[in-house]
Formats: C-alpha cells, structure tokens, sequence
C-alpha cells in the first residue's frame, strides 16, 4: 500500500482546495439535479448509491408536480439550518476554518461563481459525457468539440453565470476561458485512453449512514470496476497535482469516498486516483481496511467539533493565505466585518 505519482511536475504548486472551494452543499435537489458541485450537470447526477435512511420525498409535495418540488427543494437548501451530513468538501471547510463552515451549511451565505470553478464544472461534464459515445469515437477532437454545448447547458441551467463574462462585450475573454477548458480536456486524453475505459459510474452520488448516526454523502467522478471486481474510485482536478506536504488533503477526500463505498458495499475499494488535469500529474493510492477506520475515527471527531459549535454557535475564523479569496470577508471579524445573527438556538457548551 502507498502513493506514487506519474508524470509529477515541478511546478505542481497548488492544493486540494482549487476544486473543493466550489463544491456547494453537494446536496441532490427533488428533480435530481445538484444544487451546486464541481463536476455537476445540467441534468443532475447520472447514478444514485443511496443508504438505506436516505430521507423521502413528502408525498403531498409529490402530488403538486415535479416542478413544485423541485422548487421547493431548492428552497429548503437555501434556508438556515443545523448541518444535517458530512461531505468531503464540508469536512475541508471546517479544518479549514470553523467560520466559513458556518457561512456555507448554517447561514447559507451565497458567492459569486468563479470562472475557474464554472470551467471545472463544465470540463467534468465533458468527460462523464464522452463515455456515452461508443469507444472508437471517444476522440480528444470530439470531447474539444463538446465544451462550448456543456457551457450552453450549464449556462441556460444557471443564467447568473452570464455575469463572469458581463464585462466581455466583444466575447474575447469568452473564448479564451473556453480555449483553456478545451485544453484541460485534451490533457486527459494524454493520461488516460478512453477507449479502453467502460465506468461502472459517472457523477455517482453516495450516501451512507454510519452506526454513530453520521450521514456520509458526496458526489464520485468515475468508479471503474475490473472483470475481477475490483473497484478504482477516480476524482479529475482542474488545478495542479499539490506538493507532496500538501497531497493528504486531496487524499482525504478519495479515502472518504472510499469509507463510503466500503460501508454501503462491504468492499474496500481497490484503488483511489486523482487526475490532475492542470499539470498533467496522475495520483493513486490503495487503502486499507486499517485506515479508513482511522479515517473514520476523525470524520465522527470532526462531526462532534461541529455539533458543538452548531450548539453553541462558537464559530471561530482561522485565518490562513486562503482568507484573500474568501466571499465573506464583509462578515468576517478577521477583516472588520459582522456575521450575520446566528439563526439557531444557542445551548451552553456544558448543555444546561
């Protein structure tokens, strides 16, 4: 069991966090689209591996329409309200710091779309897409040709993305964000030969609930399973492989992944793989059983950090160089701003 990577360049300077920070609430909306996530598609995810609590749909919002509930789910995403699960994404807010946590699950601040994350958005549907064409026509010419449709749909899904290219008027930086997407997916093709590849999944939303209570759930790029039933889970990076100090973070996410298939299968996945798309790198990793108990053990460590901060509502910031790109910096006592009113109901920490 290890690490190695292939094709691992000099320059490969930056952390996990260049996907992670768009990953949204990673929470499917009634109508089975995402209501925001890297990698998510216009028309949601292709496949669902549900535990056995996954919450209902209220059969009386069912008998107002698909399109009620779907409305009405997106409402409900939007309220404030306790975290209800744990996501890889989530995880990483918290130990990243505590505040922003709270801004993104409790108070549910919005943020301004990014190009760089919208891009990644649309180069994930691009290749979960590909693998719906026969083998011999999984071309890099042809996946080049799918970015400006993936663009239109996720545009016409979310017309707020308009406003990164508001101030475009001539479409020129349009194009240049395109061309940069169009290159991002013909590295794949340099990494990985889809021709040879039949995934298992694409876009798999899984979702376990642990023996504790702890509701796991997230969104898998691609899961290849052998002839011999081996199972790869497999996760594509827009940005650049880290630095080796800095690869666990990334790695955290693929063996959370992991702990789910492992509790919803009672398999270890065989192999975890991060591709990174900006550097050309090729991460992979195999588990144990050993390990994603350890990882387990912190998940439910972290899960009661934040039950007593939502208790409480101790959210505290932790500033760090990732505080420059923040969206909440006018809430933020670290830059002179004030959070909004906490909405929930605050216990003492010794629960009296």
């Amino acid at each position: 069991m290890g690490t190695s990577t292939e094709n691992a360049g000099a320059d490969a300077t930056h952390g996990p966090r260049t996907q992670g920070a768009a990953d949204g609430p990673e929470t499917p909306s009634a109508d089975g689209a995402v209501a925001a996530g890297h990698g998510a598609s216009a028309d949601g995810p292709r496949a669902a591996a549900i535990g056995p609590q996954a919450a209902a749909v209220d059969p009386q919002a069912v008998a107002v329409g698909p399109q009620a509930v779907a409305e009405e789910s997106v409402a409900r995403s939007r309220r404030p309200g306790p975290p209800v699960a744990l996501s890889p994404s989530r995880a990483s807010d918290f130990l990243q710091c505590p505040l922003l946590y709270r801004f993104r699950v409790i108070d549910k601040l919005p943020e301004q779309p990014s190009a760089a994350a919208t891009r990644g958005t649309v180069v994930h549907a691009v290749l979960e897409r590909l693998f719906d064409a026969p083998a011999a026509e999984r071309t890099a010419g042809d996946a080049r040709a799918m970015v400006a449709g993936e663009w239109e749909k996720l545009l016409a899904k979310r017309p707020e993305l308009a406003e990164l290219f508001a101030d475009d008027p001539t479409g020129e930086r349009l194009n240049g964000w395109l061309a940069d997407a169009e290159a991002l997916v013909e590295r794949w093709f340099t990494l990985e030969d889809p021709t040879r590849l039949e995934p298992a999944d694409r876009e798999l939303y899984v979702e376990t609930v642990l023996e504790s209570g702890l509701r796991l759930r997230g969104f898998i790029d691609r899961v290849d399973v052998a002839p011999t039933g081996e199972v790869r889970i497999v996760d594509y990076k827009t940005g650049k492989a880290p630095r080796p100090q800095f690869a666990e973070g990334a790695l955290f996410q693929m063996k959370f992944y992991a702990l789910v298939m492992w509790r919803l299968h009672g398999v270890v996945p065989r192999r975890l793989q991060l591709v990174y798309l900006g550097s050309g790198d090729v991460i992979t990793y195999d588990p144990g059983e050993s390990e994603l108990l350890t990882v387990e053990r912190k998940l439910l460590a972290l899960w009661e950090a934040i039950g007593t901060a939502t208790a409480t509502g101790d959210w505290r910031p932790r500033p760090t160089k990732l505080c420059g790109w923040c969206d909440h910096q006018a809430h933020c006592p670290e830059f002179g701003g004030t959070p909004p009113v906490y909405p929930l109901e605050i216990r003492p920490a010794d629960g009296a």
